[in-house]
């Protein structure tokens, strides 16, 4: 039966939303577990089940439940000098007042020279973490079309999956070492003439970030259309958002790091590769397609931007953190 009105059409369309979200998120910790069945099976049988349904509680658990300001710690994320940056301020609380979000996301600075941004969290409480790199080199109207993007996130209920994508990613990095150790104990007792650990669980572990992320780049990414379009709409300026995406699309790796080991060699900066959007000439030719916007222009002013935290250029350079991302 059609929608009768634009309400029920964006009722249906969060739903339709809501529900892909919850297949990914199934898809990714249902391969997780087999992989962890696979693996464990050799050496415990059946009662790698019990490990791997334990894995993902504690992966929804964390996702789910783990304040905002705790995963954005896990990238060096500070918050930041509310002096320096007011007029950002003022744009995340403007933007969520167009998204209807009932609380401002929270806002920190990654000490990095990097362009990126991410956010955390549910729709209830969420944090935005943008790095020094973007703020210092984005313009105003750039940097409040990332703001709305990252906003959107947050309204179109995303950040839920894209949360459990992230964590499953780590999971499956620590996965990768735990395999290298069992690797480097077969050498050992190939020397000493003892029992081997299966070089099948060894092969699996070993593999595992280069599965689960191809598996997510299999995933659709629909979702950042969606954002894309929302943002445009929230900041009422399509052609912001789209020179945002031209500066951010420069190269910080490409996602064949992300798949080949070693995995200390990555360099792509999302936090999973689900997060990972389409080419940039795709987002930028639906952006120029899109009619002009009813949501006014939000009112920014350009104005100089220092050193935003006081971090020398030791800790600014881009880096691998022990969480599994550059930054």
């Amino acid at each position: 039966m059609p929608f009768k009105t634009e309400r029920n059409l964006r009722l249906g369309l969060e739903g339709l939303r809501a529900s892909a979200n919850l297949v990914q998120a199934g898809v990714l910790l249902a391969a997780l577990a087999v992989l962890l069945v696979l693996a464990s099976w050799p050496a415990i049988g059946a009662v790698g089940i019990l490990l791997a349904a334990l894995a993902v509680a504690v992966i929804v658990g964390l996702a789910l439940y783990l304040p905002p300001w705790a995963v954005v710690r896990l990238y060096g994320a500070q918050q930041h000098d509310r002096a320096a940056l007011k007029q950002v301020d003022a744009l995340v609380a403007e933007l969520a007042q167009r998204a209807a979000l009932a609380r401002s996301p929270t806002l920190y600075v990654v000490p990095s020279t990097m362009l990126g941004a991410f956010s955390v969290g549910t729709e209830h409480g969420s944090a935005i973490a943008v790095t020094e790199g973007l703020l210092r080199r984005l313009t105003m109207r750039e940097i409040a079309a990332v703001l709305a993007r990252e906003i959107s996130h947050v309204s179109l209920g995303n950040l839920p999956v894209l949360g459990i994508a992230d964590f499953v990613t780590r999971f499956a990095q620590a996965l990768y070492y735990f395999g290298l150790a069992l690797a480097a104990l077969n050498l050992w007792r190939l020397l000493t003439g003892e029992e081997l650990v299966s070089w099948w669980t060894v092969v699996l572990l070993v593999l595992a970030p280069a599965l689960l992320n191809l598996l997510q780049l299999k995933l659709p990414r629909t979702r950042e259309f969606a954002a894309d379009r929302a943002a445009a709409l929230m900041t009422g300026d399509p052609m912001g958002l789209a020179s945002a995406i031209a500066r951010l699309e420069a190269p910080n790796g490409n996602f064949w790091d992300d798949l080949l080991p070693p995995v200390p060699a990555r360099k792509v900066p999302q936090p999973s590769m689900l997060r990972c959007p389409p080419p940039a000439e795709q987002r930028i030719a639906r952006l120029h397609a899109l009619n002009p916007p009813p949501m006014p222009p939000l009112d920014i002013e350009e104005g100089p931007r220092i050193s935003l935290i006081g971090v020398g250029p030791i800790q600014m350079r881009p880096r691998y953190r022990w969480s599994g991302v550059w930054f």
